[in-house]
């Protein structure tokens, strides 16, 4: 276990790493023009951050930008970041170019300054708005602009955040535009996630339905607040609905209710309350801070993001303890739930340090919690599966350890207690259906002998070899039961006397014409005598019926053996002074 935590932290912090190393960019801050082709998506511009959020653009222009690449991630702290680029046109063609912002549908509003002879133009854009705004499309700003041959000219973006400040911003001539914007490949990244999580949701949904466990609701709803959370953070609301600025705010509440819902996933499937109470006194702690922040983002979302990012951080770190613990402690899942929320946490906590303004920005890193999340969402639902097929073989065993309980050992028929029950089950639905039942009663002769001559390994040899036959000459619904030693006993339903004789006489025959192989010695022959009786449903038990059809293989027994008798009268007390005495 402690291999595996070492592992864990090397590969947050070899990620971390990857993530938070910037490319090499060259040192001048002019964007340079000098091809037909226009695509120009990693370049350098600086950044000025406006805490105040309410100073105008020539006071901005006046304030020191600080050099940065085109894709910027600076926390709750720069809601309002106002972008610097210098584009120069090398070729002596004049240009129309396109300035994309792809990341505009989580902010609250997007300007676009473009500088025009000695003055500025502005363009802009409010999100609350955006659906009616040629400015924007599938969740992406477009500002056009024009540069001649030789021109070089001063661009400005301010984007205003709600709460975390992220953006990318590219530049591309009209071909490259209608490209970005009308690609095929456009959000399918996301569109598979989101498919993914819906599948399971429903999936989930379905296994609670048929199991009625409250863990699948727990998951299902864990995996609906991850999908909106997905499709509105990556922008596929705003591409296939147009939602975008105040409209989305309340649907961030899903960033808090994941953890939530995820927490009582934990709690349901271990069982933390029962087995492992002080794991659960710490899972109870955090879901009760995760439920104030929810409150709270019920009447201040803005103020509740705040706070979602140090208490998603506090979250994994309670969640992958409480795992671990669990881990050593024995649950033959925790091991599974480690590896699934270590992937989550591995790659939610690069977002986290994304999100705070503290790596740089790449598709890891801004797009970590939804990568985290498919991650676990698959490894949950093997969780979930594993446990089914646990259950599976509990009830297998159960029913093995009923069977057993209700079996004779060696011929695998059933016991006299099984019988009993069956049989007198039987005779009630024959009586309220007044349809035929009957009994027989089978006994190897002269076993003692078989027993005595050749031993009782092979005693029980026959034994078997008998049960097998009676199963080959059973019909679906008759009961055939060993009552002890030597004897069998079958029930017969919707079976009249004929019927009964005819069934006793082709078993009596089979075993006749039936013999055993001894490893040493020639094959064993063997007989049963067989007593039977017609059952008068409306006025015998089941008792009096094996009395009857015990006088009747008594018959048989004194008959020469190997021979089938029925019985249909009530023992003479002489008879039954000679059944006592032994057949």
């Amino acid at each position: 276990m402690a291999g595996l935590v070492r592992a864990f932290v090397f590969i947050l912090f070899f990620t971390t790493y990857l993530v938070s190393t910037p490319q090499a960019l060259a040192s001048n801050h002019t964007v340079l023009v000098d091809s037909d082709s226009v695509n120009l998506t990693h370049f350098q511009m600086g950044y000025f951050v406006d805490h105040s959020g309410s100073m105008s653009f020539k006071e901005v222009r006046q304030q020191d930008f600080t050099d940065s690449t085109n894709k910027l991630s600076l926390g709750t702290g720069a809601k309002t970041t106002w972008s610097k680029i210098q584009i120069k046109n090398l070729t002596d063609q004049p240009r129309r170019l396109f300035l994309h912002h792809p990341y505009a549908y989580h902010n609250r509003q997007v300007d676009f300054y473009e500088q025009v002879g000695d003055g500025f133009k502005r363009q802009f854009l409010n999100l609350d708005q955006a659906d009616k705004s040629p400015l924007m499309y599938r969740g992406s700003a477009i500002f056009e602009f024009p540069l001649a041959p030789g021109e070089t000219k001063e661009l400005y973006v301010n984007s205003v955040s709600f709460s975390h400040q992220w953006f990318s911003l590219l530049i591309l001539d009209e071909d490259q535009s209608r490209r970005a914007l009308l690609g095929i490949g456009a959000h399918n990244d996301i569109a598979l996630m989101v498919g993914i999580l819906l599948a399971l949701v429903i999936y989930n949904f379905l296994l609670y339905f048929s199991s009625n466990k409250k863990e699948n609701i727990y998951y299902s709803l864990y995996l609906i607040s991850g999908c909106v959370w997905v499709a509105l953070s990556y922008g596929l609301f705003a591409s296939l609905f147009d939602i975008y600025g105040a409209r989305t705010l309340s649907m961030h509440l899903t960033l808090i209710s994941m953890p939530i819902f995820l927490i009582l996933f934990m709690m349901d499937i271990f069982q933390t309350g029962k087995r492992f109470r002080t794991e659960h006194k710490f899972l109870q702690f955090i879901l009760l801070l995760l439920a104030i922040d929810f409150t709270y983002g019920l009447f201040d979302i803005v103020g509740a993001l705040k706070y979602a990012s140090s208490l998603a951080a506090l979250m994994m770190l309670v969640t992958i303890s409480v795992s671990i613990s669990l881990v050593r402690k024995g649950d033959p899942l925790a091991k599974y739930f480690l590896i699934g929320h270590s992937l989550f946490v591995l790659f939610s906590g690069v977002a986290v340090l994304f999100y705070k303004g503290i790596i740089s920005f790449n598709y890891i890193s801004s797009h970590g919690v939804g990568i985290g999340i498919m991650l676990e969402s698959l490894m949950l639902a093997f969780i979930i599966s594993y446990r089914i097929k646990m259950l599976e073989d509990i009830k297998a065993s159960q029913d093995e350890l009923k069977l057993l309980a209700v079996t004779d050992p060696l011929t695998r028929l059933y016991n006299r207690r099984y019988f009993y029950t069956e049989a007198n089950y039987q005779l009630e639905q024959a009586k309220d259906n007044h349809s035929p039942l009957s009994l027989l009663i089978l006994d190897i002769d002269k076993f003692k002998n078989i027993n005595d001559s050749f031993g009782h390994q092979v005693g029980d040899s026959v034994i078997v070899a008998l049960s097998d036959l009676l199963r080959l000459h059973s019909r679906e619904g008759d009961l055939i039961a060993r009552f002890g030693g030597e004897e069998f006993v079958i029930l017969l339903p919707q079976t009249s006397l004929p019927a009964a004789e005819n069934m006793a006489e082709k078993i009596r025959r089979s075993v006749e014409n039936s013999c055993l192989d001894q490893p040493e010695g020639e094959p064993l022959n063997f007989t049963v005598s067989i007593g039977g009786v017609a059952i008068d449903t409306q006025r015998e038990t089941i008792d009096s019926a094996l009395n009857l059809a015990d006088i009747a293989l008594y018959k048989a027994k004194h008959s020469g053996r190997n021979c089938v008798r029925f019985s249909n009268v009530q023992p003479e007390p002489a008879l039954n002074q000679a059944l006592t005495a032994g057949k």
